[in-house]
C-alpha cells in the first residue's frame, strides 16, 4: 500500500471491508426468517452502518496508531477488555471461515446437483484447499481483495439490474408471515454482511490528510454499500417472492437476469470469492494471533495453531451441518454474536474516548448491537466464556500511589492520562497493526 493513500483507493479499501461473500447467502437467509418484512432489517442495519462508519472514522483519527478495534478498546476500557475483544474478534474469525467455504458449496451443489452432504464435501474441500494455500505461504494482497470486490459488485449490478423486468409486487404480501420479533431475528443475522468498518484504523496513517480525506472516503463507501445491499434485497424479495428463503439467491436472480447461464456465472463467482476471503480471513488472522501470544511469540506456532484450530473447528462444523445436526443459520449465528460483542465493547470504548456529535451517535449504535444481541439466545454464550477467559487470565494494570503500568509501559498518572498511557503501549506494536487489515477486509 502506498504511503499516501487516496480518496478514491481508500473508499475502494473500505468498500472492500464492507462487503463479501456473505452477500451471496444473507438476503435468502433473511427472507427465509422474517418475509417480505426483512426489508426493515436491511433498512436498520444500513442505518446503523452509518453511525459504524462515523464512530470508527472519529475513533481512527483520535487513535490513528491503533491498528484495530483492539486498540480502541483496549484504549477505552483497559487492557483486560482489549484482549477479551481481541479473541473474540479471533473466535469469529474462525468460525466464519466455515461458513465462507458452506457459501461457495451451495452455489456448486445448486449447479452440479446433490444434498446437504454433497454441499458439506465440496465446503469441507474448499476449507482444506486455502489452509493449505495458506500453510504454503500464499497471501491475499490488497489488489486481489479489490479485483474480488469489483467481482462480487459486477455480478450483483447484473443480477439486480437484468431481473427487472421480472419484479412483482404480490410477492410483498403477506408483508410479515413470521411475526415482528422476527424481523429482530433477520436483523441479528444481517450483522455477518455489516463487520469490517473497524478497518479504518489501519488506514488512517496512510492519508496524507486524514482530517479531510478519511471522511470523504468513508462516506463514499457507505454509499455504496448502501446502494448494493439494498438494491439486492429489493430484488430478492420483489424478483423470487417466496422462493426467496434459498441458500442461492443470487443465483436465482442471475437466472432471470442472463437465462441458463446464471447458475454457472454464480457459481463461478462463488468459488474465486470464497477462496479469496478465507485465504485473507487467515493470513490476516495470523498476524492478530502473533499479536495476542504476545512479543515473545512471533514465530511459526501462532500460525500452525490458528490453521489446525480453523481446520479442527470449520471441519467439526461442516460434519454437524452435513448431518443435519445445525442449519446455516444457526451457523451463521456463531461468528454474528461475537463481531456483536466486538461492536459493542467498540461503542462503549467510543463513549469513553470520544466527545461531541461522534459520541452521541455511539450510543445510540451501542443500544441497537445490545438489541440485537438479545435475539442471539443460546450464541451468547460464547463471548461470555471467552469474555471469562480472558479476565481471569489477564493481569490488570499495576497501579500505585504515582503511576499506571498497561502491558509494561509506564505512565505518569493515573486518570486523565490514561488513554496516552494505553495508546503508548499499542503503538509500540504499530508494525503489527498495519498486518491486520486483511481480516477486516474478509470479514465483510
Amino acid at each position: 500500500m502506498a504511503q499516501n493513500l487516496t480518496t478514491s483507493r481508500g473508499a475502494a479499501l473500505y468498500i472492500g471491508a464492507i462487503l463479501g461473500p456473505g452477500l451471496l447467502l444473507l438476503p435468502g437467509l433473511a427472507a427465509a426468517e422474517a418475509g417480505p418484512a426483512s426489508i426493515l432489517a436491511w433498512l436498520a442495519l444500513l442505518g446503523l452502518s452509518g453511525l459504524f462508519a462515523a464512530v470508527f472514522s472519529a475513533l481512527g483519527r483520535r487513535i490513528p496508531s491503533a491498528g484495530g478495534v483492539m486498540g480502541y478498546v483496549t484504549a477505552g476500557l483497559g487492557p483486560r477488555a482489549g484482549r477479551a475483544t481481541g479473541w473474540m474478534f479471533l473466535a469469529g474469525v474462525v468460525g466464519g471461515a466455515p461458513i465462507v467455504c458452506l457459501i461457495g458449496a451451495s452455489y456448486v451443489t445448486d449447479l452440479t446437483g446433490g444434498g446437504q452432504l454433497t454441499r458439506a464435501a465440496v465446503a469441507a474441500a474448499l476449507l482444506l484447499t486455502v489452509i493449505a494455500l495458506a500453510a504454503g505461504g500464499l497471501r491475499a494482497s490488497a489488489a486481489a481483495q479489490l479485483v474480488l470486490v469489483s467481482l462480487l459488485t459486477g455480478v450483483v449490478v447484473v443480477a439486480v439490474a437484468g431481473s427487472a423486468t421480472a419484479a412483482r409486487a404480490g410477492n410483498w404480501t403477506p408483508f410479515a408471515p413470521h411475526g415482528w420479533l422476527s424481523v429482530g431475528s433477520a436483523a441479528a443475522t444481517l450483522m455477518f454482511s455489516f463487520a469490517g468498518w473497524e478497518a479504518v484504523a489501519p488506514l488512517t496513517t496512510r492519508f496524507a490528510d486524514p482530517s479531510q480525506q478519511l471522511p470523504r472516503a468513508v462516506a463514499i463507501a457507505l454509499a455504496v454499500t448502501t446502494a448494493l445491499y439494498l438494491s439486492l434485497a429489493v430484488a430478492t424479495i420483489s424478483v423470487l417472492g417466496p422462493a426467496a428463503a434459498t441458500d442461492v439467491p443470487l443465483a436465482s436472480l442471475l437466472s432471470h437476469a442472463i437465462g441458463t447461464a446464471g447458475p454457472d456465472a454464480a457459481a463461478a463467482a462463488a468459488i474465486v470469492l470464497t477462496l479469496g476471503a478465507t485465504n485473507a480471513y487467515i493470513n490476516g488472522a495470523a498476524a492478530l494471533a502473533r499479536e495476542l501470544a504476545g512479543p515473545g511469540r512471533r514465530g511459526p506456532a501462532p500460525m500452525s495453531r490458528l490453521l489446525a484450530a480453523i481446520g479442527a473447528a470449520g471441519l467439526l462444523l461442516i460434519i454437524l451441518y452435513g448431518l443435519r445436526i445445525v442449519g446455516i443459520a444457526a451457523l451463521v449465528t456463531v461468528p454474528t454474536v461475537l463481531f456483536l460483542t466486538v461492536y459493542l465493547g467498540a461503542m462503549a470504548a467510543a463513549v469513553r474516548v470520544l466527545h461531541g456529535p461522534t459520541r452521541l451517535a455511539a450510543l445510540p449504535a451501542g443500544l441497537a448491537v445490545t438489541v440485537m444481541l438479545g435475539f442471539c439466545g443460546w450464541a451468547l454464550a460464547l463471548p461470555a466464556a471467552i469474555a471469562l477467559a480472558a479476565f481471569l487470565r489477564v493481569p490488570g494494570p499495576a497501579c500505585s500511589g504515582r503511576g499506571l503500568e498497561v502491558d509494561g509501559v509506564p505512565g505518569r498518572r493515573v486518570g486523565r492520562n490514561r488513554l496516552e498511557v494505553v495508546a503508548q503501549a499499542v503503538r509500540a506494536e504499530g508494525d503489527q497493526a498495519d498486518r491486520r487489515g486483511a481480516v477486516h477486509a474478509a470479514v465483510g
